[in-house]
């Protein structure tokens, strides 16, 4: 295996298109001020989204699009007729529930082959979706529905059902409403049996590049949820120019047909413009509802694909149970070093084909190759085998994990955008990956750094607005840029580097700006920490509360012989636990000035989640609920001597 050959092969097989990527850059007093890139994908001038599915199935009837998995395990081939077919009944049972064009269904599902049907079908019917996640609460539910203006809504589970009538009991009109796992999509075929086909066909050729698709309503950290407007322009340049800048790329590396095993909330942007790309390129694609790591590895070993688009979370936890397998057979120590050896590896792999260095001498790809054969290949098989790129986004990837997986044969390349950019404003070009930034700006995407720090960006992929808020609206979009909220800069070549939010940086009391962001991230990447705080507003100096991830805890308690289900509070100062603790705290403290280093840390009960509020779904922290909920011990980190 050569990760560099292989690319090098890409470059020679993936023709101009995919090499594009040119980046125009600004520079304003020795600063790079702003970068651009040129568009791939020239912008529709008629039609929509909805039109895909039958240009498919015209084009290649017998092409397999999807594979969506059977009850006993298995996954069945759907080719593009097949799929357009599904679509077309489906808008036409909208079309006698009584969607009219412009009207919203949401969709309240965990990620699954049926979603992906309502997606197209509500936009051929003429109306637009509105994804909620299957974690939102009534009140979340009764806000979104209101808010929206919706009638129709499709759950998938009675649960959900029950939540969505609790939550809209108040409403004037409440929506009519489905469930998937009680065959909805065979009751709206049903429905819509006398419905002539003619009018999906008018409902089609009315729409316009400019006609809304969906209303995304933000996860938020703070405050009610913002319904982001996106039309079907917005939706189209952000999957149609990403799938120009990568598709040949990732085809000629993995030489053989492009498929994805999509997990990601389809309630997110980020799944749901994946889904348009895959489509778009034909590329096979599977549904799996969890990102749990328990759940979601059976699903990749049986699906096998080729590339997948996560977060951090996933590589994170791919890591970390390599490590436990390993130090479960005593060979934890060896994980370590090839964890060492690899980084070492990638950078001058790295090195040398980015041209600035000489690449890994004889002894370092001898001990490559040892540890292929004892730890990279696992990592590859528990990734079903045959994948060979990834694309991470969502939060920095420690650029030291990055560099383990380009090692173990796993090229991991980084974007960074919002709903409010229809997912990706910047990606790392397949062909310069730098671990480390976010990448250059989508092809037809401007990004600025402001005179504050912070990002801004133009292009085709930014919303139109905030629906039924134009203060909230203006507030962002000033004079044709988003304003983002996060702090970044440019390099020379318009490569971005996130540096955190603008509302989480921390002021010392000894006037010191933190950005949160840079230690929590790197501090989450070390086992055994779940998910942590970093705090120190106005005190002297930064703490952080961590929680303990369960699997990780688990497997820490077993090697130690210590009993299953010891409550962390019995453990709390325990000297081997917080010497763990304390490594992820040094790993962290690295990348940060000591006037930023972490100086103090609590190993807190309970977990982050949804459930309890304190994370987002798209698994971000709720900075001002975790404080709440933990001022004591916040309070109690600054009252040690």
């Amino acid at each position: 295996m050569s990760v560099r050959r292989d690319l090098e092969r890409a470059a020679g097989r993936a023709g101009p298109a995919a090499r594009a990527g040119a980046v125009t850059v600004t520079d304003e007093h020795g600063t790079v001020r702003e970068a651009r890139t040129p568009v791939l994908a020239a912008p529709p001038v008629t039609g929509s989204l909805a039109d895909l599915p039958f240009t498919n199935a015209a084009e290649a009837p017998t092409a397999v699009v999807l594979r969506r998995r059977t009850p006993d395990g298995t996954w069945r081939p759907v080719t593009a007729a097949a799929f357009a077919a599904e679509v077309h009944a489906v808008a036409k049972g909208l079309i006698a529930a009584g969607l009219q064009p412009g009207g919203r269904v949401a969709v309240m599902s965990r990620t699954r082959y049926e979603w992906t049907v309502l997606d197209f079908a509500v936009w051929a019917a003429g109306g637009s979706t509105v994804p909620v996640y299957p974690t939102s609460s009534a009140e979340q539910v009764a806000w979104i529905i209101g808010d929206s203006g919706t009638r129709l809504v499709v759950t998938e589970t009675a649960d959900h059902a029950e939540t969505v009538r609790t939550g809209t009991l108040g409403l004037e009109e409440p929506p009519r409403t489905w469930e998937l796992d009680a065959d909805a999509l065979g009751a709206l075929t049903a429905l819509g049996r006398d419905v002539p086909d003619d009018e999906i066909t008018g409902r089609r050729a009315a729409l316009t590049p400019d006609a809304v698709a969906t209303l995304c309503y933000t996860s938020g950290t703070t405050g009610r949820p913002k319904g982001c407007v996106l039309t079907h322009a917005n939706l189209h340049a952000e999957a149609a120019n990403t799938v120009e800048l990568l598709h040949p790329v990732f085809k000629a590396v993995s030489r053989r047909a492009a498929s994805t095993l999509l997990f990601l909330p389809l309630a997110h942007i980020l799944g749901r413009t994946l889904q348009i790309a895959c489509l778009l390129a034909r590329i096979e694609t599977g549904h799996c509802p969890s990102i749990r790591p328990a759940e979601l590895r059976p699903a990749l070993r049986e699906f096998r694909p080729t590339f997948l688009v996560g977060v951090p979370y996933l590589f994170e936890k791919i890591h970390d149970t390599g490590r436990a397998t390993a130090e479960k057979i005593g060979r934890g120590a060896s994980f370590d070093r090839a964890h060492r050896l690899g980084v070492r590896f990638g950078q001058a792999h790295l090195d040398r084909f980015l041209g600035t260095g000489k690449g890994p001498g004889p002894a370092l790809r001898a001990a490559r190759a040892l540890y292929d054969l004892l730890v990279y290949r696992r990592i590859r098989k528990e990734l079903g085998g045959r994948m060979r790129y990834a694309i991470s986004g969502g939060s920095p990837l420690d650029r030291d994990l990055n560099l383990f997986f380009y090692a173990a044969g796993i090229v991991v390349y980084e974007g960074y955008g919002l709903t409010e950019t229809s997912a990706a404003a910047t990606i790392v070009p397949p062909l310069r990956p730098r671990p480390g930034t976010v990448g250059i700006p989508v092809p037809g995407t401007a990004v600025r750094i402001a005179d504050d720090g912070e990002v801004l960006i133009r292009g085709g992929i930014v919303f139109r607005a905030y629906w039924n808020d134009p203060a909230a609206t203006d507030a962002v979009l000033r004079d044709d840029w988003f304003a983002t909220g996060d702090l970044g800069s440019l390099d020379a070549d318009g490569y971005l580097t996130i540096t955190g939010r603008k509302k989480d940086i921390l002021v010392t009391s000894g006037g010191k700006n933190v950005s949160p962001a840079v230690l929590e991230d790197r501090l989450r990447s070390r086992p055994p920490i779940g998910q942590c705080l970093v705090v120190g507003d106005n005190r002297p100096f930064v703490a952080a509360l961590v929680t303990l991830d369960p699997e990780a805890l688990a497997h820490w308690l077993a090697v130690r012989g210590l009993p299953a289900g010891t409550p962390i509070a019995d453990l709390a100062d325990d000297a081997r636990l917080r010497a763990d603790v304390q490594r992820a705290v040094d790993h962290a403290n690295a990348a940060v000035s000591r006037a930023e280093s972490i100086r103090a840390f609590a190993v807190v009960e309970g977990e982050f989640t949804e459930e309890n509020g304190l994370l987002t779904p798209s698994l971000k922290v709720r900075r001002q609920a975790a404080t709440a909920a933990y001022a004591e011990r916040i309070e109690a980190l600054y009252r040690r001597p």
